[in-house]
């Protein structure tokens, strides 16, 4: 947790007793907005804040990491990884994305970019189902995507050895679905690994 969340997430208290207190009209500020800036800024503060800078101990940076070092140690059996992010999915137009973020990343660490994939450049049942062979090949080695698109019917477990969650979904039943990626007949990991990142101090906890 940064000075500068803290910050940030103080802005927020300040807003939620002033809806709280009837001093702003729904149409100005509302529960629901406090709370999606409340999970933007526990994702990245650059989601809130064009000026805000990237912090090293983000848990964007952290999951950076974590998945180059699998992707590092597993390269004889070509394990596979899935990333599930709900917010900040990948643009076109030059604004913050940690889809962007996260690919950039770890090609400059040398992960080669036809290893990396967003599912959401794949919209076709056609180009899922390529896809999902990549996957299941270990040609495509990280896949990343939200709840909606990368869960029920995203068979890809044959050589899966991780999945993230680097935001926490809404629902129970969607943490179960990520889950459920990995935790199936079919794979050829006896041990996997499931990491949740979670930033202190933030809406996350």
């Amino acid at each position: 947790s940064s000075d500068e969340l803290k910050e940030f997430v103080s802005g927020l208290v300040s807003r939620a007793e002033k809806i709280r207190n009837g001093m702003v009209k729904p149409a100005e500020d509302n529960m629901l907005a406090v709370t999606n800036d409340g999970r933007k800024a526990a994702l990245d503060l650059r989601l809130v804040d064009s000026l805000a800078v990237d912090h090293p101990g983000s848990k964007v940076n952290v999951c950076c990491d974590n998945v180059y070092a699998i992707w590092e140690r597993t390269k004889a059996i070509k394990a596979t990884q899935l990333v599930f992010c709900d917010l900040s999915t990948p643009t076109k137009d030059g604004s913050y994305s940690v889809y962007n973020d996260l690919r950039s990343k770890w090609i400059a660490k040398g992960i080669p970019e036809s290893e990396i994939a967003f599912i959401h450049e794949h919209d076709s049942d056609a180009a899922k189902a390529k896809l999902f062979k990549q996957v299941r090949e270990g040609v495509v080695r990280i896949l990343l995507g939200s709840t909606q698109k990368m869960g029920m019917g995203t068979n890809v477990q044959t050589r899966l050895i991780a999945v993230h969650h680097i935001d926490c979904p809404w629902r129970p039943s969607d943490v179960e679905q990520r889950d459920g990626r990995i935790e199936r007949q079919g794979n050829m990991n006896e041990v996997i690994e499931i990491y949740r990142y979670v930033t202190r101090g933030s809406f996350d906890a």
